[in-house]
């Protein structure tokens, strides 16, 4: 997995909830580009709500004809939570707003996983914001975070603060993870204090949510990701082990290092004192995620903080790879500036990988 798999992974959750699957019964999607699963999830929602059964256009014209608190009533009891949602996605959104507020929360929350999705900012702009942050804690309760990530990039900031001093930091972390409206997660983390901030980073640690926390992340702005990674850094060693080690074990280190690259170089310095950093197998998984996404740049600060015994695993597993990787490294730190740590490397490096280094085509050319 990678950090773009990260994105594929919550995509594909979504479309096995529209297609009533099981998301594991989908998982050969994790490999193709998020934008592509995305488009396919638009396209599946347009193919399962656009092409309804005339039943349920009879059905929404004849809820015009009665008192909302009828309607209500009858959807309760007669519809049910999948059928009233179909019904609520083809009346006017005022119409529907009117309906739901005469519904008990418990039942809206259990209908608005079978919403239209495309049908869902304009019903919630037309709720009272009490109802609204009621519904939200009910879906967390419910631990249905699916469905919270399709709303929340819909509720206006002050119903959002409400909903997020009231659910739990597992419900932030997981309704960030598959957020619909990703451009919203500023805005979230935006209304999160740095003692709570601060604690849902625990929670990540401590309920093996790491992959959801680094997806938030990678989903931030620059600054928002600075503020994340250093608090990270101040959760202590055994909190700063795990989060290695869910990336070792799950190939995100590129989600990782653009986020480590952000810190400051005491709190950087932390980062590459880790015990588990020190590891030879470790190392040389990280030197092969640098080298299949180009993240020579956020790696290259890192490796100079550490020991030197790891510098030289380092620069030895550097020295093993193909020519091919090798001159692509070295046009990215052309590009990039980075060659006075690279010739800290190299200085470990033993003679025969080193020059061979020198004898590719991009130093010969240079000279």
């Amino acid at each position: 997995m990678d950090a773009l798999s990260l994105t594929a992974r919550a995509e594909t959750e979504k479309i096995a909830r529209l297609l009533g699957a099981e998301p594991a019964q989908l998982a050969f999607l994790h490999g193709l580009p998020p934008a592509d699963l995305r488009a396919f999830r638009e396209q599946t929602v347009a193919a399962l709500f656009d092409s309804a059964p005339d039943m349920l256009h009879r059905i929404a014209r004849a809820t015009k004809l009665v008192p909302a608190a009828v309607a209500a009533v009858i959807s309760q009891r007669a519809l049910g939570p999948r059928l009233s949602a179909a019904v609520a996605g083809r009346l006017e959104p005022a119409r529907a707003g009117d309906i739901i507020s005469k519904l008990p929360v418990s039942f809206t929350a259990a209908s608005c996983g079978h919403l239209d999705p495309r049908r869902i900012r304009g019903i919630v702009d037309r709720l009272e914001e009490d109802l609204v942050v009621r519904v939200a804690v009910a879906l967390a309760e419910n631990g249905d975070h699916l469905t919270m990530g399709r709303f929340v990039g819909h509720l206006r900031p002050t119903a959002l603060k409400r909903a997020i001093d009231l659910i739990d930091d597992v419900s932030i972390l997981r309704t960030g993870y598959l957020i619909d409206h990703p451009e919203r997660i500023d805005d979230i983390l935006e209304l999160l204090p740095a003692e709570r901030l601060a604690a849902v980073i625990r929670t990540a640690a401590d309920e093996a949510l790491w992959p959801q926390a680094l997806a938030v992340a990678g989903m931030a702005g620059e600054r928002r990701r600075g503020e994340i990674a250093a608090l990270a850094v101040r959760q202590g060693e055994e909190r700063l082990a795990s989060l290695v080690h869910a990336v070792q074990d799950q190939g995100l280190w590129d989600a990782l290092l653009p986020v480590v690259a952000l810190l400051g170089d005491e709190d950087r310095r932390t980062v590459a004192r880790l015990p588990v950093l020190q590891e030879g197998d470790v190392l040389r998984d990280v030197v092969a995620a640098v080298v299949a996404a180009g993240l020579w740049a956020p790696f290259l600060p890192l490796v100079r903080e550490l020991p030197e015994p790891a510098r030289k695993v380092v620069a030895d597993a550097a020295g093993e790879l193909p020519d091919a990787e090798l001159e692509a490294m070295a046009h990215e730190v052309e590009k990039q500036d980075l060659w006075e740590p690279v010739m800290e490397l190299l200085e470990l490096m033993e003679d025969a990988p080193k020059e061979r280094i020198f004898a590719l085509p991009f130093f010969q050319q240079a000279s």
